[in-house]
């Protein structure tokens, strides 16, 4: 543990929980309408912490993707930050006033930034630096065909057989069932025996991290009994810096959860739409995990690429629908999921794209400024 809790990892713990706690004493002060050059340097100094704790994070990433190998590096990264951001939309439905839209609202600007703009940069900045990229196409194809059922599923569906938008009672029950049931069935096939479509085929990695992936993609069950062998010879340092993530990263999403009353009074003075909040919130949560993706594709890891980010969206969309039903079925909520048409042309064209850029014989720079070009589109159609 010593050796975890570097000085580095200490101050990054008493920056960001220092900040969280600050934050919460200023609570009054820090309430809409703020003096205009304390709403900014509040702003400033939230985001320089964020900043501060999120290479942190992604270190400590970096190092369980080492030791466990992939997919399970990227699933603990993934899963630690997107079971946080549940919690908190939880939170937010139990507690006082309507929230119908939230989760659609959340799951659509995390839909977009994942699939365009993290991709785009990834996919653009790699595919300057590296020739010849591949991805798994096993891998890719299960991510996008999985990711095109909770689509539908919870965005399509509910304005198509819902009632104002909204799943009726009677339907949310089969909607919970189908999500969250797709989505245990691939983290066990993810994890067990279809583990190899997840892991690297590039022919950018070196000589011995392919031979590597040789010893792990040997018939028999070999990469699953690895693990378990690196369980048992690391489990303290890979249970410490799952501590250390998880304790990293906390403080990031609730930070910017706090300042999303500051960021609505300072886009409302300038007269931006309501919605770009939400886009900038959902960005610097997911901050550490972009870091690590681009980090991944300068490093012509392009399958991690995808394990990140459509590995993030498919726990985003497959854990947060099925807990906002429950919670409106319990409380009696409404819980609206249906997307404009706008919104939905885009992410049926954004997961087209996926296929296309991630399909291709050789990933490019073009295909990461085409998910970019998309995400600007969407940004233009925010304003409209």
């Amino acid at each position: 543990m010593r050796s975890l809790l570097t000085g580095q990892a200490i101050a990054r713990l008493v920056v960001g929980w220092g900040a969280f706690a600050a934050l919460l004493a200023l609570g009054p002060a820090l309430k809409p309408p703020v003096d205009g050059p304390l709403l900014i340097v509040a702003l400033l100094a939230i985001v320089a912490v964020i900043l501060y704790c999120a290479f942190g994070v992604v270190h400590e990433a970096e190092a369980l993707a080492k030791r466990l190998g992939d997919p399970y590096g990227s699933l603990v990264l993934t899963l630690s930050i997107v079971i946080i951001e549940v919690v908190l939309i939880a939170a937010v439905m139990l507690g006082p006033g309507e929230h119908a839209n939230i989760a659609r609202d959340s799951v659509m600007a995390v839909s977009m930034i994942i699939l365009n703009l993290v991709i785009g940069l990834s996919l653009l900045l790699g595919g300057l630096r590296h020739r010849g990229m591949r991805a798994n196409r096993a891998g890719i194809s299960t991510y996008l065909s999985l990711l095109v059922i909770l689509c539908v599923v919870a965005f399509a569906l509910p304005a198509l057989l819902g009632r104002d938008g909204a799943y009726t009672p009677a339907q949310e029950i089969p909607a919970v069932m189908l999500t969250l049931g797709l989505y245990i069935v691939f983290l066990g096939r993810q994890m067990g025996p279809r583990v190899n479509d997840f892991r690297e085929v590039s022919p950018s990695k070196t000589a011995g991290a392919a031979q590597a992936t040789k010893t792990l993609t040997q018939p028999g069950g070999v990469g699953q009994r690895t693990l378990k062998q690196t369980l048992a010879l690391h489990g303290r340092e890979i249970t410490g810096r799952l501590v250390l993530l998880v304790a990293t990263v906390l403080p990031i999403v609730l930070l910017s959860h706090d300042m999303a009353a500051l960021l609505d009074d300072a886009l409302g003075r300038v007269g931006a739409p309501t919605a770009l909040a939400g886009l900038l919130i959902a960005m610097i949560v997911f901050l550490p995990e972009s870091i690590t993706s681009v980090r991944a594709a300068l490093s012509g890891e392009i399958q991690r690429v995808s394990n990140l980010c459509h590995g993030a969206l498919v726990s985003t969309v497959g854990l947060t629908i099925p807990a906002v039903l429950v919670i409106g079925l319990l409380t009696g909520q409404t819980v609206i999921l249906a997307e404009s048409t706008v919104n939905l042309v885009l992410l049926g064209a954004s997961l087209l794209l996926s296929a296309l850029s991630f399909f291709a014989r050789r990933i490019t720079p073009w295909h990461g400024a085409a998910h970019l070009a998309l995400f600007a589109a969407y940004v233009v159609a925010l304003f409209s």
